[in-house]
């Protein structure tokens, strides 16, 4: 607009000479519009440089197409990569997404639930463990990307953190290593991970498990310290598994403190297949959870579920694979 204000729904109209509600069904994409009339509101559209308002549009009674996505923490790669498969499984049906960061609202009055449910989001998706105090209604189509605490009326989509435990032992014990440690943290994620990398160990003749896990995150401090107490313990360890790989680059950090060499003297594995753990100076062995395709599979549920909500809650565990880099070799 030449006086500097941003242009509305009504400048478009004009300028398109049409009604305003015609705007809103193009708006909506809806086919009851002539490609004509379509063409001057979208040509009105970008003279105007006229950006909708999504609060506007579900105020209006319209859909928003938005999804509001709830994360325990912006800064683990995990979620960045989840945020790709959920992206492109939406953006085909013209749906955006809106992201709350759990970590960032700490102190926070207000569910980040709260803001969504003002938007109208008609979906949401908890990347993580879902909690009581997010208290999403009843009616909202909900679907849980990556944790493993079920709620009756939600669609879960996760990776199968036991399996992964299990191949990460499988690993190990190929290479002849029979003192095997696991750092990990209270999540639920590490516990899956934990029983399947015991079972199979136990499972081995010969081979047992020591294992150090510490309360709250699993964080690059916490794989530090749990693996100096485990060490100071059990010192004849020769192979570790870390429940994800920022606390693999913790364990890392406290062998080579203690001047033990990796992989010649202990050999470490760790879990998610991060860019990090991808790294020519890293080269982390570490188990994929195709967290990618977590992401896609919870948005494609999540898109059932708006067009059905009488959908029965399933679940969907997506199988990880081992990626084998330089930290692990031959006891």
């Amino acid at each position: 607009m030449g006086d500097g204000k941003p242009a509305t729904i009504y400048d478009v109209a004009a300028r398109a000479g049409v009604s305003k509600s015609l705007v809103s069904l193009v708006l909506q994409r809806s086919p009851r519009v002539s490609d004509q009339r379509r063409q001057a509101v979208l040509e009105a559209i970008q003279e105007l440089d006229y950006r909708p308002s999504t609060a506007a549009v579900s105020l209006a009674g319209t859909r928003s197409r938005t999804i509001g996505v709830v994360l325990d923490d912006f800064r683990n790669q995990w979620f960045v990569d989840l945020l790709t498969g959920l992206r492109e499984a939406l953006q085909d049906q013209g749906h955006r997404l809106v992201v709350a960061d759990r970590f960032l609202n700490t102190g926070l009055d207000a569910s980040p639930v709260e803001g969504f449910l003002s938007m109208r989001v008609e979906g949401i998706v908890i990347a993580g463990e879902p909690t009581t105090d997010l208290a999403i209604p009843a009616s909202m189509p909900l679907v849980i990307a990556g944790g493993r605490v079920s709620i009756p009326r939600a669609d879960t989509v996760a990776n199968d953190d036991r399996a992964g435990g299990g191949m990460a032992a499988e690993h190990l014990l190929a290479l002849g290593h029979t003192r095997l440690g696991f750092v990990g943290a209270a999540s639920a994620a590490s516990k899956e991970r934990r029983t399947g990398f015991e079972a199979t160990v136990a499972a081995a003749a010969g081979a047992h498990v020591a294992a150090a896990v510490l309360p709250g995150e699993p964080t690059e401090d916490a794989g530090s310290r749990a693996l100096g107490a485990l060490l100071d313990a059990h010192p004849d360890v020769t192979a570790v598994f870390a429940a994800n790989d920022v606390m693999a680059l913790g364990a890392l950090s406290e062998l080579a403190e203690r001047g033990l060499r990796v992989p010649e003297d202990v050999s470490v594995i760790g879990y998610d297949d991060t860019p990090v753990a991808a790294t020519r100076y890293v080269a982390l062995t570490s188990i994929d959870d195709r967290s990618v395709e977590i992401g896609r599979g919870a948005g494609e549920r999540l898109l059932a579920r708006i067009a059905d909500p009488g959908l029965a809650a399933t679940e969907v565990l997506v199988e990880p694979r081992l990626v084998a880099r330089r930290t692990t070799a031959p006891r």
